[in-house]
Order: structure tokens, then C-alpha cells, then sequence
């Protein structure tokens, strides 16, 4: 229950989980790579436009080459307070956290092109949503991983 709570908390604002974790060094840093990161790239006001219905004006306000950080910065910090708070324990539970930054940062390189069934998602929705192929692909190549390799100690 302690990893799912520090998980959580790390879902809400990256650095806090690690706060919960007393690893108050590493959870400053996350808070203020977040910050920086979140300023620097226009991050909030291109979640209140697409909160807004305004996709593609959230394209436009998003400083892409800064959002890039964003899933990787977000996915680790996430992963690190799971894996902190004794999360993690079973062979490569890694593996969706990976690919979900992974497939987050695709989706986001490919948001200012992509329609789904004729519906622009812009920066925030469509990564987002790459979320759920990020988190499926890491538990089959988990599952596979585990059922195909041996574990080593």
C-alpha cells in the first residue's frame, strides 16, 4: 500500500513520492526539473487550452523542444518512488514505466499532426493516451520476458 500511495503522489506533482520516501535531495530536484521543465514549455497553459476544447491553440502556446523532458523526467520520477517505497520487487515491474515514457514521448512528437477518427488531440490528449499502449506493451514484453528467460541472481 506505502509503494501505490508514493506512486500516486509522484502521478500528482514528480519529487513528491520521494518526499514521502524522505529522499528529500532526489525529490527537490524532481520538483524543481518539474518546474522548470513545466515553465519552460508553456506545460499548464496547453492543459487549461485543451481543457478548454482549444487543441489546437495548445499546439501553438507549447514549446515543444522543452515538453520533450517532460515523460521521461515524469515516467523515472514515478518509477523511483514506487521502487523506493519497496514497490517493484517482481522481475522487470520496471517495464511499464519504460515504454510508457517511451510511447508518451512519441505521442507527443507526432501531437501537433495526428487526427484519431477526424478528432485533433494536440499535445496533451494524445499523449495521454499513449499512456495505455506505453503501460499494455511493458506488461506483454514483461510477461514474455519472464516466461522466456530464465532469471539470473
Amino acid at each position: 500500500m506505502k509503494a501505490i500511495e508514493r506512486l500516486l503522489w509522484s502521478i500528482a506533482l514528480p519529487g513528491f513520492g520521494q518526499l514521502l520516501n524522505q529522499k528529500y535531495f532526489k525529490g527537490t530536484i524532481f520538483i524543481l526539473l518539474e518546474f522548470i521543465v513545466n515553465s519552460q514549455s508553456r506545460f499548464n497553459e496547453a492543459i487549461r487550452l485543451s481543457f478548454l476544447g482549444k487543441t489546437i491553440e495548445a499546439t501553438q502556446v507549447i514549446d515543444f523542444q522543452w515538453l520533450m523532458f517532460y515523460p521521461c523526467l515524469y515516467f523515472f520520477a514515478m518509477w523511483d518512488a514506487y521502487k523506493d517505497a519497496d514497490g517493484g520487487r517482481s522481475p522487470y515491474a520496471f517495464l511499464p514505466f519504460v515504454f510508457s515514457a517511451y510511447f508518451v514521448t512519441v505521442g507527443l512528437m507526432y501531437s501537433s499532426r495526428v487526427t484519431i477518427f477526424g478528432i485533433f488531440f494536440g499535445p496533451i490528449w494524445l499523449p495521454m493516451l499513449s499512456v495505455i499502449p506505453g503501460v499494455l506493451t511493458g506488461l506483454l514484453i514483461r510477461s514474455l520476458l519472464i516466461k522466456f528467460l530464465p532469471l539470473q541472481k
